[in-house]
């Protein structure tokens, strides 16, 4: 509940440190927030780069690229969607 600017310094503050989170609870959370997030960056790395090679994705397609929670399986279709011609072939 601080106010925007002081949070934006705890936060930074504690990025500079390379802080560890001592308890339990919070290593979970938070380390379990950071792997969620890259997911979701991975995801829409392989969206973007299908829209900007002009690739029709499919909602299907979409549905399963976003649902995906493996980090190591949307990084080799990541690599896969620089390369594809439809966006089923990231999943061969």
């Amino acid at each position: 509940m601080l106010p925007q600017a002081a949070q934006h310094y705890l936060e930074t503050l504690l990025k500079l440190k390379n802080y560890e989170y001592q308890s339990d609870f919070a290593r979970h959370y938070f380390g379990e927030g950071k792997a969620e997030g890259k997911v979701e960056e991975v995801a829409k790395v392989i969206l973007m780069v299908l829209a900007a090679r002009s690739v029709c994705v499919s909602p299907e397609v979409r549905a399963r690229i976003i649902g995906c929670g493996d980090l190591v399986q949307l990084e080799a279709w990541a690599e896969r969607a620089a390369v594809v011609s439809t966006a089923v072939e990231l999943f061969d």
